[in-house]
Order: C-alpha cells, then sequence, then structure tokens
C-alpha cells in the first residue's frame, strides 16, 4: 500500500496537544525535550497548559505545531518502522513539518527556521493586520471571479470542494463577503487567526524569509513531496526552495496536492498531528482511506488500517 504521510497547518493547535505521548513514549518525549533545549525556552510547558492566547500567536503556534507533529512521527515510525511514505505533504506550515519528515532538512534545522518564518509573519501580522474566512457552497472558480477586482483580498485556500479561505484586510473580506453572497455563498466563516496569511499582507515575510530559505541546508530524498504552490510533486532543491519562497504570499492548493497523490496511486492518507482538520477535507475530496493521528488510540486505528 502507497501511503502519505500530511501534517496540518497553524489554527490546529491546541492546549495539551502531545501530553499523553509525552507521558507514554520516551521517544516523544525526547523530541519536546529536544525542541526546548534548542529553543532554550519551554515551548513544551506552553503547549501541554497554554494559556491558549499564548498558543495561538503565530511566533508559537508554529513551533508547537511541529514540534507536535515530529513527536508523533518519531513514535509512530518507532511503533510501526515498517510503515513508510511514499509521499509527505502538509498544509501551509506543515508543508515545513513536510520537508522534515521526507529527510530534506533535520529536525534542527527546521525548527530554527520555523522560527524566523513564524517571528517574519507575526511581525507582518502586526504592521499590515488583517483576517481570513471560509466561504462554503461556492466554486473556487466563482470565488476567484467574485472577488477579482476588490481591494485589499486574495484566494489564500483551495481546501476541498465547496470550501474555500479567503485572506486580506478587515475592510477587504468584509466587501467580499458581501458580494460572495450575493453570488451565492451559503455561509462566508471569519476564522479565528492572527492575520491575513496566503496575502499580499505577508509580503515583508516573504522579503524576510528568503535569504534563510537560501541557507537552507536542503537536500535531494527519495520520499515524494506534493508542495502548496503548485499542488503537485515538486522535485529538486532549487524548486523546492523557490515554492517555499511563494508559500508565504500564494495561495494553498490543497485540493489539487491531494488530486496529484490519488493520480500517483496514494492510497492511504495518514494525518499526523493536532486536529483532523486535513483528514475531514480528504474526505470531501474523495480519498480511499483517511486517517488521523492525534491522541494515543489512534496508533491503534493505524495498525488496523496497515
Amino acid at each position: 500500500m502507497r501511503y502519505a504521510f500530511l501534517f496540518p497547518g497553524q489554527g490546529a493547535q491546541a492546549v495539551g496537544m502531545g501530553k499523553d505521548f509525552y507521558d507514554s513514549f520516551a521517544t516523544a518525549k525526547e523530541t519536546f525535550q529536544e525542541a526546548d533545549d534548542l529553543l532554550k525556552e519551554k515551548l513544551s510547558t506552553l503547549m501541554f497548559e497554554g494559556p491558549m492566547e499564548s498558543l495561538t500567536e503565530t511566533r508559537n503556534s508554529q513551533l508547537a505545531l511541529f514540534v507536535h507533529s515530529m513527536a508523533l512521527l518519531r513514535t509512530l515510525q518507532k511503533q510501526l518502522p515498517s510503515l513508510i511514505p511514499a509521499v509527505c505533504a502538509g498544509l501551509s506550515l506543515g508543508e515545513y513539518t513536510a520537508l522534515c519528515a521526507s529527510g530534506r532538512l533535520p529536525f534542527r534545522e527546521t525548527l530554527f527556521l520555523i522560527r524566523e518564518r513564524a517571528r517574519l509573519m507575526n511581525e507582518a501580522c502586526e504592521k499590515r493586520p488583517g483576517t481570513m474566512a471560509a466561504v462554503l457552497g461556492l466554486s473556487a472558480d466563482e470565488i476567484v471571479s467574485g472577488v477579482q477586482g476588490l481591494s485589499g483580498v486574495w484566494v489564500a485556500n483551495f481546501n476541498a470542494p465547496g470550501q474555500t479561505v479567503i485572506s486580506g484586510t478587515k475592510e477587504g473580506i468584509e466587501k467580499a463577503s458581501l458580494v460572495l453572497k450575493e453570488k451565492g455563498a451559503k455561509r462566508v466563516l471569519p476564522l479565528s487567526v492572527h492575520g491575513a496569511f496566503h496575502s499580499g499582507l505577508m509580503q515583508s515575510a516573504q522579503e524576510g524569509l528568503a535569504p534563510f530559505l537560501d541557507r537552507a541546508l536542503l537536500q535531494e530524498s527519495e520520499t515524494g513531496f506534493v508542495m502548496n504552490v503548485p499542488g503537485d510533486f515538486v522535485t529538486g532543491v532549487d524548486a523546492v526552495r523557490q515554492n517555499l519562497k511563494a508559500q508565504v504570499t500564494h495561495s494553498v492548493k490543497w485540493e489539487q496536492s491531494i488530486e496529484a497523490m490519488k493520480r500517483a496511486g496514494v492510497e492511504c492518507y495518514l494525518e499526523i498531528g493536532c486536529g483532523k482538520t486535513l483528514t475531514g477535507l480528504n474526505k470531501k475530496i474523495g480519498v480511499p482511506s483517511a486517517v488521523s493521528i492525534e491522541k494515543i488510540h489512534d496508533l491503534e486505528v493505524v495498525h488496523a488500517a496497515t
């Protein structure tokens, strides 16, 4: 069976994330401690105890989600060493976790790269405040045409059929919401996020991140890598680097990414990390088997599925 290992993005974080794995598996505990030591701060304490307001801040949530997913992944690999992914992918921040999980960048370097990404995006959120909203009930093409010509709004995520996310200034999102409802959108739901991710408001973060990506010691890997911006498989270190840069301000093509994996013969999709968002999206896209690994008891489901 061909497996995809998938990793969630910002917004999936929750107080208590990973505490059960920390308490039960030495591999997970070592991963949390490794991150704390490298960062010289108790990220694990914030993850386990909160407060949620601090955990949700971009500069904390991105690191937390990466460390959490990697702790679960390492535990899974210890428990089921024969379970090897044919492809790795992640949603937004999760793409960096996939970068590490696929062997393209070591844990230490990925952690520090995410720290810079989170810092720069946090600063961009403060400099140019914005928000995001999920649009339900319209096709992606209808949403793209609906916001075309509107100032301060971009299409941020093509998540699944009937679910697309827009991003931009508060005024831009409000105007777009009215236009899209007039076009037949069932709902336009504001998202609880720190800023307007994957939009032009993140331009300063993209420019600031570029030198760090240029210096990142990316490696080739035999594990397939599907990336957000093209929504397809990407090969070659230079192409990976350029797509990581573009991802900060460009749309995330998740639906297209999953369709690319389906065409490549992937049969089972494992979401490793907080929440079940990707598993829900993947079922809407029509994958043959979707499993999420968030709690210890989920390991039994994976055992059964494999």
